[in-house]
């Protein structure tokens, strides 16, 4: 069953503009939506998943400027809040991860600790 919540997360314009960028270049396969989330690893403890994946039955779904997304409920505790931008600086190139629920994160910005 398909649960619909408020976004736990969001996203700056310039990241939105890159995930519909990669959308309409045909980026996710059929079916495929965005997946928010966290998984064991990294420098710092936990690291980001930010990806196309298939819904799985567990998931929340929400909505971001037309994007699709899914995340488990679980991982709220940790992303609730999160700012996610699209960096394209000498300094920052890519997904930037803001977390207000991290206690430490490692140098590159893509894993944190809580």
């Amino acid at each position: 069953m398909e649960k619909t919540i408020e976004a736990p997360v969001s996203f700056t314009a310039s990241a939105v503009a890159e995930l519909k960028r990669l959308l309409t270049a045909g980026e996710p396969a059929q079916g495929e939506v965005l997946r928010v989330g966290v998984k064991g690893g990294g420098c710092s403890g936990m690291s980001y998943i930010l990806a196309f994946d298939s819904p799985q039955p567990d998931d929340d779904h929400f909505e971001i400027e037309g994007i699709s997304c899914v995340m488990k409920p679980a991982h709220a505790l940790y992303l609730y809040g999160m700012e996610i931008d699209w960096g394209t600086g000498l300094d920052a190139r890519g997904f930037l991860f803001t977390n207000p629920n991290a206690s430490k994160t490692c140098g590159c910005g893509s894993s944190f600790a809580v």
